[in-house]
């Protein structure tokens, strides 16, 4: 006679086993209905999964997290049955969920293409108003293998032969399609009708470039037709938004094959880049970090002492010579313990705050560099406190503060918060990672912050805050990240000279908040459409004369506006002035200053902005005032207002 006990600690008991469904039923039709799983003390299972003893039950719905993941990995096996009674010949392989969809792996001799896409998604529909039960059950690992390799689906097989062979494994079958598969899913494919298929890419099974090329489709689903639209709608206004497609329109940076995932920056695009580097600079002054700067390419030896060969050797570019192994370096922080370690250190001196616009590369697969939002060589605003234990919890609090302010300039309100804890594969001591883990979640409590735990997702030196933000159309950045390390100080001998006069080894935070320049900018273009706030446009005014009449008074209001510190350009060609404006707006200059016979003679002058709104006349001392204020305030305080 179990006794079910529900999240507002309401409780029911029933004469018999039940499950899921019968207890959504006896709540009420409509959910029992909208039930997809439950999360039966803490365990997400199946809907039909049978409850025989007391326990908490959370009645899962596609309102939920785990609901929308599981109408996502339901949809992958809707996508797969459909394949298979399209194209009997393909082989399913593997087909996980991913941010905002899922995908599925298919060996097929023929090449998938558009209208094969319309087919399936033709396919899955029609299943899916089926309303098809969908069952698990439990095979033997050596039953699973005769069953799947009687199918033909050779790949399933060879996955299950890696499993431990006293393993049970659940298959999940709806119709005629059955996969390998731990679950949970929906009851039936009634639930998937919200979807659609968006591409196919080639994939290695396995990831390793020495198996089979195999053929991969993505693909979206939501929970409702509103949801499907609205993501559908975001991946659009995203296209239009593609910092490639704007950095080569406004000439901001290009990559090119004899420097993968290294980025040319032209003019205006470095400009951008140094006035972020330069606001960075001072905004970590402020905070009593000291600048420093490390070598490119340090000895192997240093990368095998802190973990990093270990755990990214096949990412580190190397280069031999005299007798002598180097890795050009993929990250900072073992560098920044070599500065701490030159001379003695008092506890005095803790916190000592480090920090480095460090130049890193990492030798990414080719397939997935992506623009200047995933390339080989990146500078991060990379930084390091050396602190003691006591001191944590204070360096972690007023990092968050920093942060937030240095968001809110770049025009970025939302954050969200995630603690990644320690990874299977890791350094230090249990003791060690409960004393990081326990800092940091302290630290996110003291700010009254909600945040999520990502168990396993932490660096393997220690845990981490993951802070991301949103841009204007919803999409979410991981940039900033807090790290509490209690090993790589030790493992590189750093000390201190504590109170007692006795050698402590001290904690090391890493931190960075925009992470990587070349990403971060990437964000930016796409956040603002390529319309930058003024304080960060490479072209803040652009002077545009009517007729050569004007010449010189543009020339002289181009120096005095230079001369206030302003990135100003004079457009004199002989050309219309409707055609100067429109080049103008859209190379996104905030203001344009249109200047004819009356504004010489008045000495004010028409401003524009690239929204294409007249601010009518204004004079020089007016206009000047304006721009540095917007300037100051990073925008909060603009000049049209």
């Amino acid at each position: 006679m179990p006794t079910i006990t529900l999240p507002d600690g309401s409780q029911r008991a029933f004469g018999h086993a039940v499950s899921v469904t019968d207890v959504a039923a006896d709540i009420g039709p409509g959910l029992a209905k909208a039930a997809l799983a439950g999360r039966v003390n803490g365990e997400l299972v199946d809907a039909a999964c049978v409850i025989d003893n007391d326990s908490q039950l959370e009645i899962v719905t596609s309102r939920d997290e785990d609901g929308l993941h599981l109408i996502r990995h339901s949809t992958a096996h809707l996508m797969a049955q459909a394949v298979k009674q399209l194209y009997p010949g393909a082989q399913v392989t593997i087909g996980p969920v991913i941010e905002d969809g899922f995908y599925y792996d298919f060996a097929y001799e023929k090449t998938f293409t558009p209208e094969d896409l319309d087919a399936i998604s033709e396919r899955m529909t029609e299943l899916a108003r089926q309303a098809i039960p969908i069952s698990r059950s439990e095979l033997s690992r050596n039953e699973a293998v005769a069953f799947f390799d009687n199918l033909s689906e050779d790949y399933k097989a060879e996955i299950i032969r890696d499993i431990p062979e006293q393993e049970t494994l659940s298959l999940y079958e709806q119709g005629d399609f059955t996969d390998l598969c731990r679950g949970p899913h929906v009851p039936n494919t009634g639930h998937l009708g919200h979807f659609k298929l968006m591409k196919v890419a080639g994939a290695y099974w396995r990831g390793d470039s020495d198996n089979a090329m195999l053929q991969r489709i993505y693909g979206t689903a939501w929970a409702s037709k509103k949801d499907l639209k609205g993501h559908l709608n975001r991946l659009e206004e995203a296209a239009k938004r593609d910092h490639r497609k704007i950095g080569k329109d406004l000439d901001l940076f290009h990559l090119q094959e004899e420097a993968p995932g290294m980025v040319f920056w032209h003019p205006d695009g470095w400009t951008i880049y140094q006035v972020v580097e330069q606001y960075m600079r001072g905004r970590q002054k402020e905070q009593g970090y000291r600048e420093i700067r490390t070598p490119q390419v340090v000895d192997m030896s240093l990368w095998e002492r802190s973990g990093h060969a270990d755990k990214f050797g096949d990412d580190m570019f190397t280069v031999k010579t005299e007798d002598r192994e180097f890795a050009v370096k993929p990250m900072n922080c073992p560098c920044h313990v070599q500065v701490f370690n030159q001379g003695l250190r008092s506890y005095r001196e803790l916190p000592l705050r480090f920090a480095e616009f460090g130049s890193c590369h990492r030798n990414e697969l080719s397939g997935a560099l992506h623009g200047i939002m995933r390339v080989r060589a990146f500078v991060q605003d990379d930084g390091h406190i050396f602190c003691a234990e006591s001191q944590i919890q204070d360096e972690c609090a007023t990092f968050i503060d920093f942060l937030h302010s240095v968001y809110e300039d770049f025009g970025f309100t939302e954050v969200i918060y995630r603690l990644s804890t320690r990874p299977e594969k890791r350094v230090g001591s249990e003791e060690s990672w409960d004393k990081a883990e326990k800092a940091l979640a302290e630290a996110l409590d003291a700010k009254q912050i909600e945040w999520k735990e990502l168990p396993g997702e932490g660096a393997f030196y220690g845990p981490k805050i993951e802070f991301s933000l949103k841009d204007c159309i919803g999409r979410v950045w991981q940039c900033g990240t807090m790290q509490v390390d209690f090993s790589m100080p030790g493992r590189l001998d750093a000390t201190y000279v504590d109170a007692n006069g006795e050698r402590q080894t001290p904690v090391m935070l890493h931190r960075a908040i925009i992470g990587s320049f070349e990403r971060f900018i990437g964000i930016l273009v796409e956040n603002y459409e390529g319309k930058m706030p003024l304080w960060l446009a490479p072209n803040q005014v652009r002077i545009l004369n009517i007729t050569n009449k004007q010449q010189e008074f543009c020339k002289k209001l181009e120096k005095t506006l230079s001369d206030q510190g302003f990135r100003v350009h004079c457009d004199l060609r002989n050309e219309k002035i409707g055609l100067k404006i429109r080049e103008a707006t859209l190379g996104r200059v905030p203001y344009m200053l249109v200047i004819g016979d009356k504004e010489t003679h008045s000495g004010k002058v028409a401003v524009r902005t690239r929204d294409a709104k007249e601010l009518g006349p204004m004079d020089i001392d007016t206009l000047i005032a304006g721009l540095t204020r917007e300037v100051a305030t990073y925008g909060r305080d603009p000049l049209e207002e």
